[in-house]
């Protein structure tokens, strides 16, 4: 009689050594997958005039989308509105990290100010904080000074797991964490009550501009912090887990985050300004969004990059990561 032992494994996220092939270095490309100095120097320009007409792009179309939305003065425009400055909070916040890796603008004046003032204070991010904790990523990813461990170790999860998460995300359980932080944080004296005051006083300068231009009060709680504590908390969680979630620690980048597909749909709601190309941009953290494909390029036309290890769109890795466990058949005994 057969004897079927039913075990549970854990899926892992992780490619296999088939996938990793030792190719590096190569003439272009250091052993890290780094640019050699030449090559390197070519990618890191830095188009000051360009990224000042991006910066203004944010606020056209996250101002402009509430304008829209108010002109048309429908439910259904105000709904629409509601999802789109959710997916605009997106363009601030990723704006923002270009700013703090020092690469919006050649200037470091100017970089920092308009990072500090202009994309991540009003999209509720404490700037110098944020540019520290992400430099401790950088440096060693899922290391022991990971900030973000806890977010990406779990992976994958059980699937009514993920449901849960994305709907404390939804339903502005995550963001109402996040505005206690910012409570706390303006009820101790010190640097922190500075930064929060600050960020404060920028949420409150926006609330007066919608309600000077629009003349409705109630513009900024639903049209700008409402899809921050909601659409945008599932937007930065689907994009966080799909960039690390269930990577281990290593000097070799296929293994600290993951590679997908780039589509136009993808780029629009969730990585815009090409921080959909991950896996180049911790390669080499110096490289400024507009030449991330380039490099990722490079990188493919070295063989270190082959088309298995990339996923062909974010659902496919969503549902990995959302696989949890699974049962598999033992041998027969």
């Amino acid at each position: 009689m057969e004897v079927v032992a039913v075990t549970l494994t854990r899926t892992t996220m992780l490619p296999g050594p088939d996938l990793l092939p030792d190719v590096l270095p190569t003439e272009r490309l250091s052993a890290s997958g780094r640019p050699i100095p030449p090559v390197r120097e070519e990618l890191r320009h830095v188009p000051n005039a360009r990224n000042a007409l991006t910066v203004a792009g944010v606020f056209v179309q996250s101002f402009g989308i509430i304008a829209a939305a108010t002109w048309i003065g429908q439910w259904w425009a105000y709904a629409l509105a509601f999802l789109l400055m959710g997916r605009a909070m997106a363009l601030y916040a990723i704006l923002g990290h270009e700013a703090a890796h020092r690469l919006l603008f050649t200037r470091k004046r100017w970089n920092d100010v308009i990072g500090r003032w202009f994309l991540s204070y009003p999209s509720f991010t404490a700037f110098d904080v944020y540019r520290r904790v992400h430099m401790a990523h950088h440096k060693d990813e899922m290391g022991p000074e990971e900030p973000d461990y806890m977010l990406y170790a779990p992976y994958p999860v059980p699937p009514d797991s993920f449901r849960r998460k994305l709907t404390r995300d939804a339903f502005f359980i995550s963001g109402y964490k996040n505005l206690k932080g910012l409570a706390r944080a303006l009820a101790k004296p010190g640097p922190s009550r500075k930064v929060a005051s600050s960020i404060l006083g920028t949420q409150v300068a926006v609330a007066a501009v919608l309600t000077l231009l629009f003349h409705r009060w109630w513009l900024y709680p639903v049209l700008w912090l409402a899809p921050w504590m909601s659409v945008w908390k599932v937007i930065n969680r689907l994009r966080a887990i799909a960039e690390h979630g269930g990577m281990t620690r290593s000097p070799d980048r296929r293994l600290t985050t993951h590679h997908v597909r780039q589509t136009w749909l993808a780029r629009f709601w969730m990585v815009p300004y090409n921080t959909g190309w991950h896996l180049a941009h911790h390669v080499d953290i110096g490289i400024p969004f507009r030449k991330l494909p380039q490099l990722h390029e490079e990188l493919v036309q070295s063989g270190w990059i082959v088309p298995d290890l990339e996923y062909p769109n974010y659902r496919a890795l969503w549902r990995a990561l959302a696989s949890g466990e699974r049962r598999e058949r033992a041998p027969a005994a």
